[in-house]
């Protein structure tokens, strides 16, 4: 049973199966699972049946599927993003308490950023991140703050591609986006209004670890018509730093953030 007749590993057809889960599609029926997954019914229920046997899927009373407990718990042990979402969560919490919209926690994965972690508030406008959603890098304050700190050669493969036009305010051109990832640099942090969702803007900043890398994004959502918006950048410089000091990191902070006197 090492592999399919196409060739495919037990292992890679066990994540067809759980990544066929989402937002949309938290319990499904097996014959569901095998649609969304790519898998002929016969081996998705023979794999659902050892994976039920692990923990790794769980069964409802109406014998639909969902992930199982013992999954998360076998994630959660060891992974580097445990350990950097306990790092921000208190940090996360203070900034949250004072600009009082949806503060997120972003990486770098796979050509996306994928959010660790998000704290949302209840009066908070649009906002479509969501804690292990993915965003395209382009189109987030996030995702252009963690492109920015990138090496040069990562930059030069992403911005080879074509890139999608999200909001008339999405920048595609090669050459509009690599001065606009310089200034970033330069001043420490991204304001991008409006470049996914009409009525949102994102401020994000840099976390660093103790080589002194970039290994996420700290970023708040706002509506893009708030007035002055970036006075929600020395709240984040702060906690990013707070971050950053908690993850091993002894640096010094440049430019724009190295001259803020925020705090929270």
């Amino acid at each position: 049973m090492a592999n399919s007749t196409s060739g495919e590993s037990v292992i890679r057809r066990v994540v067809r199966l759980v990544g066929a889960f989402d937002d949309s599609h938290r319990i499904m029926s097996v014959a569901t699972l095998a649609r969304r997954s790519g898998l002929p019914v016969t081996t998705t229920y023979r794999l659902v049946d050892e994976m039920l046997a692990e923990g790794l899927l769980e069964r409802e009373a109406n014998a639909e599927v969902r992930i199982g407990t013992r999954l998360w718990e076998l994630v959660s042990r060891s992974s580097r993003m445990v350990g950097l979402r306990e790092a921000a969560l208190p940090f996360m919490e203070d900034v949250q308490s004072v600009v009082r919209h949806s503060t997120t926690l972003g990486i770098l994965e796979s050509d996306e950023v994928l959010y660790i972690e998000r704290i949302g508030f209840r009066d908070s406008m649009v906002d479509i991140t969501k804690v292990a959603g993915r965003l395209p890098v382009h189109g987030t304050s996030s995702g252009l703050v963690l492109l920015a700190y990138s090496s040069a050669a990562y930059q030069d493969l992403f911005l080879s591609r074509t890139l999608e036009k999200f909001t008339d305010a999405t920048l595609t051109d090669p050459a509009e986006l690599r001065r606009h990832l310089a200034a970033i640099r330069q001043r420490g942090f991204a304001s991008m209004p409006g470049i996914i969702v009409p009525e949102s803007s994102g401020i994000a900043v840099p976390v660093f670890d103790r080589t002194n890398a970039v290994v996420a994004a700290l970023s708040v959502v706002v509506p893009r018509n708030e007035e002055n918006a970036a006075v929600r950048v020395p709240v984040l410089v702060t906690a990013a730093r707070g971050i950053s000091r908690a993850l091993g990191w002894r640096g010094e902070l440049k430019g724009a953030l190295r001259q803020s006197n925020g705090s929270i």
